[in-house]
């Protein structure tokens, strides 16, 4: 039965849910070297703006932002006195009744064999058909009128409670839309040959589609509201594989969501299985269908840390570095004179909690930015 979650419940779900961007194996943990501390001035990297210490890009700026090495949460990000809450609810989705994801997983300790004759490709035989429960988590803000047609975000690995308590303070402002938020959690594991990497790493309009198909329906259903149509009212977000996912969504289905908002994206090449199409699995966004394609309708917000991911694993194939493929998209979307703002932070990780906390309520007002939003101030 659907019920509002409480706060408790909430905190002891996300405590257990996290985007676990490392191969599983423990020899892929063991031979991971610590990832170098990188300069955004390398020679190579896009030119970026750089902000003084504790600031944050203007949200209707867009290009290259430089984040000191200070990041303290934005006050958007605790709950405020006098500020409206929304409800939050939650439901399970089981394996058995998908279409499109009947579910998968690897054998655990187990990871693969990069190809003799390709090292970009990687050949995994231990993934194996497996059921999976998710739970899906929705926030719907107390300014809501039931009936009425409302635009909507769709994250990744959830739950969310940051982005519920943001959207909180940032509707309450009139900073965004009157927004309904669907936070969806993975259906277990990582990276190749699990069920979270074929959902996320996957190079297709796949994952859109089931959201679509299968998801959304239930969050209508459940929680009584209504949902736009209109892809400038749909927006996607995550961190790790789950911001390319968000990424992957928006590009091949324009026709369905036309905001991105990415923390660590993994545009490196993590596909499987394979696809001749897309060889180098997301690393081809930046290297080939990106510059290669006309612009589609897409803004997007998008971060990387200095002391991001560094990977070479197994495959040794020079398409696992988390920087230097987020480096490679800003110039990629700036080339096609895409509306974006990309955010390089000093003194940061992989999808680094206290820059999502720094910079989440200005990424959102980004992305949202040219969306009608009533009782807002021109």
């Amino acid at each position: 039965m659907l019920r509002p979650l409480n706060i408790a419940l909430l905190i002891s779900l996300m405590a257990g849910v996290g985007p676990a961007m490392a191969q599983v194996s423990t020899a892929a943990r063991t031979a991971r070297p610590t990832p170098p501390t990188r300069d955004p001035h390398t020679l190579g990297y896009v030119v970026a703006k750089e902000l003084p210490d504790g600031a944050i890009p203007p949200a209707n700026a867009d290009g290259n932002f430089i984040l000191g090495p200070t990041h303290n949460p934005a006050p958007e990000m605790s709950v405020q006195a006098g500020v409206p809450q929304g409800a939050v609810y939650a439901f399970t989705m089981n394996s058995a009744d998908s279409k499109i994801y009947p579910g998968i997983a690897r054998q655990a300790g187990t990871f693969g064999t990069p190809d003799p004759t390709d090292l970009g490709k990687l050949i995994v035989t231990t993934s194996h058909p497996a059921p999976y429960t998710r739970r899906v988590t929705v926030y719907v803000p107390k300014q809501y009128v039931t009936g009425t047609v409302a635009p909507f975000i769709v994250g990744a690995d959830g739950p969310d409670r940051g982005l519920f308590t943001a959207l909180d303070n940032l509707i309450a402002e009139h900073r965004v839309p009157v927004m309904i938020a669907i936070s969806i959690s993975n259906g277990g594991g990582d990276a190749q040959g699990s069920e979270r990497g074929l959902e996320y790493d996957t190079m297709s309009g796949r994952y859109a589609e089931f959201v679509e198909k299968e998801v959304l329906p239930l969050v209508e259903a459940q929680t009584h509201v209504k949902l736009t149509k209109d892809p400038n009212g749909h927006a996607t977000m995550g961190g790790s594989s789950g911001g390319s996912a968000a990424f992957a969504m928006a590009w091949y289905h324009p026709e369905l969501y036309h905001r991105v908002l990415t923390y660590s994206g993994t545009y490196v090449n993590q596909q499987w299985p394979y696809n001749a199409q897309t060889p180098h699995g997301a690393w081809e966004f930046h290297e080939h269908l990106v510059p290669n394609s006309p612009a589609k309708p897409l803004r997007i917000w998008m971060e990387v840390g200095d002391r991001d991911l560094f990977n070479p694993n197994a495959m040794r194939d020079h398409m696992h570095d988390w920087v230097v493929a987020n480096e490679k998209m800003a110039s990629v979307l700036a080339a096609k004179g895409y509306h974006y703002q990309f955010v390089f932070a000093r003194n940061a990780g992989h999808v680094d909690h206290a820059v999502k906390q720094q910079t989440l309520p200005e990424a959102l007002e980004y992305i949202w930015l040219g969306y009608p939003i009533a009782g807002a101030k021109h």
